[in-house]
């Protein structure tokens, strides 16, 4: 009767001992943040979990305006942050601490007006009511197509919206057109309230969106979590771009809205990692672009601003 107490007692050891093993492991696990904006093309954080290897646990934080998700890695509330790249140069452009180590999405806006307006063109907008969200990526393009077709932003009447409340502010009538982000426009042209008037992705910035960023220190401190983090990034990019059925589920799942209308949105949606050298051009014709329009008053240091070492090795594994 002894023997086999001392057994029991010796087997509930090795179970407890194994069980506080499995949770000093878990406990272990590096939580990385990641800060994502409320829009179809951000939705690629959401895939992280399927491709983070052991010892890293994904969370991921979403942010309604591409501001606040700049000031979350500014502040290092988050590792790494996904937002446009306009809120990026914007800091990058104050000195702030904010690198960008990769990109996130190409496409993903539209102008979009009232479906049965008689604005058919960028220069239709002149003198409506247009909604666009200052210090989004979409501001300093419209500003661009506006130039490119001999108009400024003084002739149109421009209004503070954010990209969620877009399509609502369409709907009433508060506003004539906006310059969105997916799924707004989609959600607009689903309801048969509005209509694209363009995809803006004429101008030198082309279609270059979201860019994927963290903080300078994380870079000098934790460079072996960036390289963790960006191969968790493609990959998860790579399956979404991949997999239709599985991106428009998880849009619609994580945005609340129908997946009619992410069926729609998917098509202008490009979700991208990486920055090669075009992709870079285009980012600092975009920054120029700010400049001239008095949105910063320098360029960022692209030398710490952009940080593509990290993707070009990334890019020569399959």
């Amino acid at each position: 009767m002894n023997s086999t107490r001392k057994i029991s007692g010796l087997l509930l050891a090795v179970v407890i001992a194994g069980a506080g093993w499995t949770a000093s492991a878990q406990a272990a696990d590096r939580v990385i943040k990641v800060g994502t904006l409320k829009l179809i093309h951000a939705i690629t954080p959401y895939f992280y979990e399927k491709f983070t290897p052991p010892g890293y646990k994904i969370e991921v934080i979403p942010y309604e305006t591409p501001t606040d998700g700049k000031n979350a890695v500014v502040t290092r509330s988050v590792d790494f942050g996904t937002y446009g790249l306009a809120a990026a140069t914007l800091g990058g452009a104050a000195g702030e601490p904010v690198v960008i180590i990769g990109a996130q999405c190409n496409r993903g806006m539209a102008v979009v007006a009232g479906a049965k307006s008689e604005i058919k063109s960028i220069k239709d907008l002149a003198g409506k009511k247009v909604a666009i969200l200052p210090g989004s990526t979409q501001e300093v393009v419209i500003l661009d197509r506006l130039k490119m077709e001999g108009m400024s932003i003084k002739d149109i009447q421009p209004i503070r919206v954010s990209f969620s409340d877009m399509p609502a502010a369409l709907e009433r009538g508060d506003i004539d057109a906006y310059v969105g982000a997916e799924p707004g426009p989609s959600i607009s042209v689903a309801k048969g309230v509005g209509k694209v008037v363009e995809f803006p992705y004429s101008t030198p910035t082309g279609s270059v969106n979201m860019v994927m960023t963290t903080h300078e220190q994380m870079i000098k401190e934790n460079a072996e979590l960036v390289k963790v983090f960006l191969t968790i990034h493609r990959k998860a990019t790579e399956y979404a771009m991949s997999n239709r059925a599985a991106f428009v589920d998880m849009a619609s799942q994580k945005l609340g809205q129908p997946k009619p209308t992410i069926e729609i949105a998917a098509p202008n949606v490009e979700l991208t990692w990486n920055t090669d050298a075009n992709w870079v051009t285009r980012a600092k014709y975009y920054g120029s672009e700010m400049l001239d329009k008095k949105q910063i008053r320098a360029l960022p240091d692209y030398a710490k601003f952009i940080n593509t070492s990290f993707v070009a090795e990334l890019a020569k594994t399959k």
